[in-house]
């Protein structure tokens, strides 16, 4: 069943679904991106779901401020996605989602939403209880010993309606590497980073992707496999 916060228009095609073979460096994904979402608006190119992983680096969405980069490990790079710092690296699933929103329904919140859901519903199939935050854009796993952990971030931007950036999953990076940041802007002990693997599951990539694509299909409607853009 789609989501009800997302209706399509019946003329709507499948969605491109793309996964990228090899870490692409971060700003040439942004000007693909970029040139996706141009044709996407301009009419002709389908909806896409970009699939990738970058080399290790960070950044600083549009609500960042300079305290929260405690050690420049990495290239650092300011982004048009909302959100604060976060960390993109081998081992993370990254996926830019471009979507139509004036053809489903013109409306931010609900999109937001619904990408939030369809992480809940991937992470399902691992048996995994990714669970939404008041305040806290992201997907969190509670840890048996109180406090939360944050596996799954959320960061978009729209244009004229097309949605573009997305979401991240981790699925076994280096989670040290976050330490040279603070994720999103939320700090104390009482939260951290998690991944699959630190959850004791040894999901490969292409485990995820395919979690990732069955439960695009019940939120956002049928992808079919396509070239990268």
């Amino acid at each position: 069943m789609l989501s009800t916060g997302l209706t399509r228009e019946p003329s709507l095609g499948p969605v491109a679904w793309a996964v990228e073979p090899a870490p692409v460096p971060y700003p040439e994904a942004v000007a693909r991106m970029e040139a996706r979402v141009g044709g996407i608006l301009g009419g002709g190119v389908p909806e896409t779901v970009w699939l990738l992983e970058h080399p290790p680096l960070y950044t600083a969405g549009t609500s960042a401020t300079d305290a929260d980069l405690l050690e420049a490990r990495f290239p650092v790079f300011k982004t048009g996605r909302g959100g604060q710092y976060t960390y993109h690296g081998p081992g993370q699933r990254v996926a830019y989602v471009m979507l139509d929103l004036k053809r489903r329904k013109p409306d931010v919140r609900a999109f937001v939403r619904d990408l939030e859901e369809w992480l809940i519903r991937a992470l399902k199939e691992f048996n995994i209880a990714g669970e939404r935050r008041a305040g806290r854009v992201g997907i969190w796993v509670s840890r048996a010993q109180g406090g939360e952990d944050k596996i799954a971030a959320i960061g978009v931007r729209v244009r004229h309606w097309v949605t573009f950036h997305g979401v991240s999953l981790n699925v076994d990076p280096a989670l040290s590497h976050f330490s040279g940041i603070v994720p999103c802007g939320i700090g104390g002990p009482e939260f951290g980073v998690t991944s699959l693997a630190a959850q004791g599951l040894p999901v490969t990539m292409a485990d995820a992707d395919v979690a990732l694509k069955r439960s695009f299909a019940d939120i956002f409607g049928p992808a079919a496999n396509a070239a990268p853009p």
